[in-house]
This record gives structure tokens, sequence and C-alpha cells, in this order.
């Protein structure tokens, strides 16, 4: 008779994350640098499925999901075909499918982002306002290591070669209300499964801008 094995959602959605990451680090920098980024595509969307897989019933969970898939995709949109927001930008193939020239994921990485970075804020502080900056700092902080590489990665590529502080503006307009109506909502996120997945990006980005 085979024994029945208890699956730990949480745990097994952390490992995967964990292992998919660390995977992808040493082959982009080791092995083969245009396969593995590559499956960029598929390390996002799994990424994006666990999110939604493990704070599901989190109340207002799926309002925040659904605006900031939807705001991340029109700000995106605006900004690639009218250098708007961000600065006159483009995408490369590495990210995927693309809709008026912004990969699809793009807005699955906002949402990941968004919630990711306000679930940490929130342990910050009680504070209404603490919890959003605070939040939009760490969106910050992770778009200045992915700004340097960016290029290199096929990602994205600005027309002045790097990034301005117009960009970081935009980032800073787009994901205030974003912010805002995570915690005016009250979502709260009861899985520190967003905390591994936020440090997991900043431990990916950072290591390839060192190496790369």
């Amino acid at each position: 008779m085979i024994p029945k094995v208890k699956i730990n959602l949480l745990k097994f959605s952390i490992a995967t994350i964990w292992i998919f990451h660390i995977i992808g680090i040493i082959g982009i920098l080791y092995l083969d640098f245009k396969w593995f980024l590559s499956a960029t595509p598929i390390n996002i969307s799994i990424s994006f499925i666990l999110l939604l897989v493990n704070c599901r019933k989190t109340s207002k969970f799926l309002n925040i999901v659904f605006l900031t898939f939807f705001v991340g995709i029109v700000a995106e949109v605006i900004g690639v075909n009218y250098g708007l927001i961000f600065g006159n930008y483009s995408y490369g193939e590495a990210l995927g499918y693309k809709i008026y020239g912004v990969p699809i994921l793009i807005a699955a990485n906002w949402t990941i982002v968004t919630i990711c970075s306000a679930s940490i804020s929130s342990q910050f502080s009680k504070n209404f306002w603490i919890k959003i900056f605070t939040g939009i700092g760490l969106m910050l902080l992770l778009d200045l290591l992915i700004e340097p590489i960016a290029p290199i990665l096929d990602f994205w590529e600005f027309d002045d070669g790097f990034a301005t502080i117009q960009n970081y503006i935009g980032w800073l307009l787009v994901s205030l209300p974003l912010h805002f109506f995570f915690h005016y909502w009250k979502v709260a996120i009861n899985s520190y499964f967003t905390h591994h997945l936020f440090l997991l990006q900043l431990i990916f980005f950072m290591t390839l801008t060192l190496k790369l």
C-alpha cells in the first residue's frame, strides 16, 4: 500500500520559486545564457500563478489583482507607444507575447511586485501613508537593480541607453494609487510567500547586475 503524502501548498510554492530562481541564476551566468533567458516567461508565469493560488482567499485580493494588472498594462502601452510616463523605451523579445508593443507578462509582473512590496510594507508601520511609501520605495529599489541589466537580458531598452529620472517619477505616479487601494481595501496577505518572492527577485537581479 502506498502511503499518502500530504503536501503543504505554501512550503511547496516557496520551494518551487527558490528552485526556479536559483536555477535561472546559475543557468544564465554559467550555462546557456540564451536558453535560460528564453525561459523567463515560464518563471514569471509560475510565480504569478503561485501568488494567486497562495493568496486567493484574502479579502479584496482579486480586486487588487485586477487593478494592478489593468493599470500596469495600460501604463506600459501608453509609455511604449507615446513616450509618456516612463520615457522613450521599447521591449525586447525575452518577455514573450506582446500587445501594442508590451509583453502581457509585464502586467503580471506589475501585480507580483505591487502585491509583494505592499504585503511587506504593511508590517513596517500601522500608519497608512508610511505603508504606502515604504511599498513604493521597495518597488523603486527593485527597478533600480533591474534597469542596468534590462538591455543585456533583452527585457527593455531606453532610447537614451539608460533610464532617466522620468522613469522613476513614472513608477511613483503609477504605483501610488495601486498601493493606496491595497491598503485602503485592507488587503491582508496572510502568507510569507510574498516575502520570499520579493526577496528572490532582489537576489536574482542583484546577482546578475554584479556579474553581468
